[in-house]
């Protein structure tokens, strides 16, 4: 399939054949205050994959301007996901990497009569700010000199004022029709330690003001980002021609990538993580690159789904079901077939040879003949699904009921004889008999029947855990909106998200390892979990069922 139009690429095709620029160099520059999610996805294919298109390099850079949120533990997921995507980094920097340069730029822009030290509060500056319809208002401290805002500058970073007590601001023209800027505010002090520079700094920069100047720094050609910093790609060209950069990046937005029942928040996913509404932020129910991954969602999928959804400018929603069907397109010839059963019913084959086994051939994916073929042990005792059986079925119903017939998969056909229940009326058990004639592979053209069952052999099984999923948010309802308005995110998790059901397997699955995939019979498509299974029970999560309403 052709991914769909992308303007980015036009644009820097063009920059390559004019001579306007002579290499292509992009950067992915998350900050590590949060893990990587699905909306990420789009811009690490973009950035990767449009520089990897036109020969040219990707730099990993981490915009930890803001010690307060930002931790290790980020910075480490967000290398693994990186590289589980399929991508290498040229360069990997740190916005803190620059602090130095970045405070000598400020500097000369003091120096240049274009920022000064602001003494009014964050509510007075957003007071001063005005609106979309009115200007804003010059602070009383907008005309320090040179030389007093030199001084109260250093002083800053010698951490002589408390936090909040004064900023710099940019000097540009509060009466700007673009609110961005009317004087923003290009460093704080904040009096916290940070992951990578420790205690050195008590003032940080402002990512607004940080982010051209690493990008100036770095010789970035192309800085992609979401159409949110549109509005700021003024004050981006402004830093880096007043701050006196050599190199001039150029600034792209394209749309974000939204998905149907989907939190894309970092906020809310924390809020999810933080109140155990979820396991942890690799949970496989949320959209984190960490927890599509735990999910068992590869790396190609989600590659190829990013490309389908396309690049614009516009705002848009993706169905999920979608990115699912890049799963199902990818996994077909990759996941080995299997038999699960994951609500066990027993059935003993009364007319079977007591203590004899067979082992049945069949083929590990028919799809994919190159994987081979297994083997498979059919005994006296079985299970199938309790959803296979039904004691008094409507019409049409062609699956077990006393005195029908049907296949079981890769063995013969077997006939409901007896149905045995507990002392509640619960079905327990049936009593089937079994036609030698009929064996799978054997030609047997006697009869026909309809209805075709997977099962596992009772005295090989082995135990496992088989988690289902359901989408965590449910935004498709219908309300108003005052309904809307006072609705919070968190009335929307739906409590059926996840089911957790105990059943078996088949034998030849005891050395499945976490991250190995299989399509179970009938269930899906389903990834061994890294986090829940030991050696005495296998878990499985469902990564999409086997056939969706979706259509490209």
């Amino acid at each position: 399939m052709e991914e769909n139009s992308n303007f980015i690429k036009t644009i820097i095709k063009e920059d390559l054949e004019s001579g306007k620029r002579d290499t292509v160099l992009t950067r992915f520059p998350p900050e590590p205050n949060g893990y990587l999610h699905i909306g990420h996805a789009k811009s690490i294919v973009i950035n990767f994959g449009l520089a990897d298109e036109f020969g040219g390099k990707t730099n990993l850079r981490f915009d930890d301007t803001n010690p307060l949120k930002e931790d290790q533990e980020y910075v480490d997921s967000i290398k693994e996901d990186v590289e589980w995507l399929g991508y290498e980094w040229e360069g990997l920097f740190f916005a803190s990497d620059y602090f130095d340069e970045m405070y000598d730029r400020a500097v000369l822009l003091i120096k240049k009569g274009l920022a000064y030290v602001d003494d009014l509060s964050a509510d007075e500056i957003r007071e001063y700010r005005g609106t979309l319809s009115e200007p804003g208002k010059e602070s009383p401290y907008r005309n320090r000199s040179v030389e007093e805002n030199l001084e109260l500058f250093e002083r800053m970073k010698n951490g002589e004022f408390a936090n909040g007590e004064k900023v710099l601001r940019a000097k540009i023209d509060m009466s700007s029709p673009n609110i961005n800027l009317r004087d923003p505010v290009i460093y704080r002090i904040s009096h916290a330690t940070h992951h990578n520079t420790g205690d050195k700094w008590c003032i940080y920069p402002m990512y607004a003001f940080a982010h051209p100047i690493e990008d100036a720094i770095e010789g970035v050609t192309h800085s992609l980002c979401t159409t949110e910093f549109e509005d700021q790609r003024p004050l981006y060209d402004w830093v880096v021609r007043e701050t006196e950069m050599e190199a001039t990046p150029q600034q792209i937005e394209f749309g974000r990538l939204n998905l149907t029942n989907t939190v894309m928040s970092k906020r809310k996913l924390k809020q999810l993580v933080e109140e155990k509404y979820v396991d942890g932020w690799d949970d496989p129910r949320l959209p984190t690159i960490s927890g599509l991954r735990r999910r068992g969602f590869t790396p190609e999928a989600i590659r190829e789904f990013v490309k389908a959804a396309g690049v614009s400018k516009g705002y848009s929603v993706v169905d999920e079901q979608m990115l699912e069907h890049f799963v199902r397109e990818d996994l077909k010839l990759k996941a080995p077939r299997t038999m699960g059963v994951l609500r066990p019913l027993k059935v003993v084959i009364t007319n079977y040879p007591e203590g004899e086994v067979e082992w049945l051939d069949a083929e590990i994916n028919p799809e994919n003949p190159e994987m081979g073929t297994r083997k498979i042990p059919f005994s006296r005792e079985i299970y199938v699904e309790q959803d296979d059986f039904m004691e008094n079925p409507p019409a049409k119903y062609f699956r077990l009921f006393p005195g029908n017939e049907v296949r079981l998969k890769h063995a013969y056909f077997i006939k409901c004889d007896d149905v045995i229940k507990d002392e509640n009326g619960e079905v327990v058990e049936l009593h089937c008999t079994y036609d030698p004639e009929t064996k799978s592979g054997s030609g047997f053209t006697g009869r026909k029947v309809k209805g075709t069952l997977h099962w596992v052999d009772a005295t090989h099984a082995l135990p496992a855990e088989f988690r289902l999923y359901e989408p965590l948010i449910l935004d498709d309802e219908e309300e108003s909106e005052d309904e809307a308005e006072n609705k919070s995110f968190l009335d929307q998790v739906n409590e059926k998200s996840l089911e957790i059901l105990n059943g078996f397997i088949e034998p030849n699955m005891k050395d499945a390892q976490p991250q190995d995939k299989f399509q179970f019979f009938r269930h899906g498509y389903f990834n061994v979990d890294p986090k829940h299974t030991t050696e005495d029970k296998k878990v499985f999560n469902r990564i999409v069922s086997l056939k969706s309403s979706f259509k490209l």
